[in-house]
């Protein structure tokens, strides 16, 4: 059953800017990467889920409710962090989470303690002496704690060091595996790769794909580079039938896709004494995977 969905979204601020005739759904119980290039138009269609903007064509909708018009029902079943947080800086972190239950009608409860510990954050001191780290901290409780049927996440893990990235990861595939809704914007492959049951890509306000993750994974070029015992041995290995973009030295550099058992044939024929993969952003993989497209 879809619950979030995005018909004909339409705004246009002018020379390409905005988001044109965008279309996608979320079941219940997915997890919905929607990734994209800086200034693609994923914070714009994220305020418009929000009913922060109003659309010139098309709608938006979640739980059958419009997001414009009904956007304070919404907002009672949806947890939200931002691409950027603002707080009121006077406030504590206690008091900024005890506005927000205030504001939900809801109550602290055993959930904001939990999430607390979990993230190991003691919101007592003022927001604006937190570190980026303990802001988002404050953030991610603050979506989290009332317990919403549907989330939006933009760059939720921005700030936040690996161990609680990885405690955040965590935390979305438990609420995943308890049916809640979650559309999650991000440019960490690995927080896509280990969350996401499917995948939207965004490009010039426009979705260019739309597909599963395995997809995505299967459809990467990946690099290597090769190190060979001499010169000689590396000019005869870049003389295969390999996508080489590099020869330096005794290093070989090249593009595999799909074709990955070919390259380890090719490569016990030869005295190879390293090989390295590259760490890639999303980014990268965009460019490769549809960088051809507009």
């Amino acid at each position: 059953m879809s619950v979030c969905e995005v018909q004909g979204l339409t705004r246009d601020y002018g020379k390409g800017r905005g988001v044109f005739d965008l279309s996608f759904t979320i079941d219940q119980g997915e997890v919905f990467g929607f990734l994209g290039p800086n200034g693609a138009g994923k914070t714009t269609t994220i305020r418009h889920l929000m009913g922060f903007l109003k659309p010139e064509k098309g709608c938006c909708t979640i739980r059958g409710m419009d997001c414009w018009k009904d956007r304070a029902d919404i907002q009672e079943i949806l947890g939200y962090i931002p691409g950027e947080m603002v707080f009121f800086d006077d406030m504590t972190g206690t008091e900024f989470l005890s506005f927000m239950a205030k504001y939900r009608k809801t109550a602290s409860n055993e959930r904001t303690k939990e999430l607390l510990d979990r993230f190991e954050l003691d919101p007592r001191g003022k927001l604006k002496k937190m570190s980026k780290g303990m802001r988002q901290k404050v953030g991610i409780v603050a979506a989290f704690m009332h317990d919403p049927e549907v989330l939006i996440l933009d760059e939720p893990t921005s700030g936040l060091d690996p161990l609680m990235q990885n405690r955040f990861i965590e935390l979305v595939l438990e609420e995943k595996s308890r049916g809640k809704t979650i559309l999650m914007s991000s440019h960490m492959f690995e927080e896509v790769e280990r969350t996401c049951d499917r995948v939207a890509i965004i490009k010039n306000g426009r979705l260019v794909a739309m597909d599963k993750v395995e997809a995505l994974k299967a459809a990467q070029a990946r690099k290597y580079i090769i190190t060979l015992e001499n010169e000689r041995a590396a000019a005869a290995f870049a003389g295969e039938e390999l996508r080489v973009v590099k020869v330096s030295q005794n290093q070989v550099t090249v593009i595999v896709q799909n074709n990955i058992k070919e390259l380890i044939s090719i490569m016990n024929r030869y005295p190879v004494t390293n090989i390295v993969t590259p760490n890639q952003s999303l980014e990268e993989i965009f460019i490769q995977y549809y960088g051809g497209e507009n």
